[in-house]
């Protein structure tokens, strides 16, 4: 019997979470707390609903045509969709069994290395992994936890050769400056899984989230990065012979 997932929504055809047109199933819950998130409603890990596989194929099956045709698929987002590996693995079995591509979108903080984990990354075709920072003091100061397990995670990623998106926010007074953008470019440069980095300049989509739920935003006043500060970050990372873009 296939897992049952705790997911918070779907979104039908989404086109910035991987290649082509994506069927996003959004998984509840997340133990980061990043200051800037969009989705503040995934954090709790009791909300949302209860949904099995065979239901998200069966809505992921009526947009097959447009998803195929773009070379798109389905992509297991969150909230954190690998706090639960077994329903992502088992989701992704389906997919393929289907011919559908799949795509992870995870922050990394695997707390433990299991089979599970594994048989899940043996049927995802592309992973896009959230570097939210280099330095381990700002990192936590910006989404509350350490960036170890992200980081080891990454490695892991290199070291099967999982084929790898690197997404890396823009975030004025956190992430924006040189010496951040070099670190991850070091950090990154010997790493032949990672296709590309993604680099997404902040925004303040969801400060309303915060205000509707009755939280503070923690970013009040900051404003998306320039121009300027996009193309001088991806002018760094590239200089490591990476291939970034925004």
């Amino acid at each position: 019997m296939s897992a049952i997932g705790r997911i918070h929504s779907f979104e039908s055809c989404g086109t910035v979470d991987g290649p082509g047109i994506r069927f996003i199933v959004f998984l509840q819950g997340c133990l980061f707390r990043c200051k800037y998130c969009h989705n503040r409603d995934t954090w709790d890990l009791h909300d949302g609903r209860d949904a099995t596989v065979e239901e998200i194929m069966k809505e992921l099956r009526s947009y097959r045509h447009f998803i195929n045709a773009s070379g798109g698929g389905v992509t297991a987002s969150g909230g954190e969709a690998m706090l639960q590996p077994e329903f992502v693995r088992d989701l992704f079995r389906a997919a393929k069994a289907e011919g559908i591509h799949t795509c992870l979108d995870t922050n990394g903080h695997i707390r433990k290395f299991t089979d599970v984990i594994d048989e899940a990354l043996e049927v995802t075709d592309l992973v896009m992994l959230d570097i939210k920072q280099m330095d381990d003091e700002i990192h936590q100061d910006l989404v509350g936890v350490s960036n170890k397990r992200t980081l080891d995670f990454a490695r892991y990623l290199n070291k099967i050769g999982k084929t790898t998106w690197i997404r890396y926010v823009v975030v004025p007074g956190y992430t924006d400056d040189d010496a951040s953008a070099h670190k991850l470019g070091e950090f990154l440069k010997d790493m032949d899984n990672v296709e590309k980095i993604e680099m997404l300049p902040y925004h303040k989509l969801g400060e309303h989230k915060w205000e509707a739920m009755g939280y503070d935003y923690p970013l009040p006043g900051v404003e998306p990065p320039s121009k300027e500060t996009m193309e001088r970050v991806k002018n760094i990372l590239e200089g490591y012979g990476l291939k970034a873009a925004y």
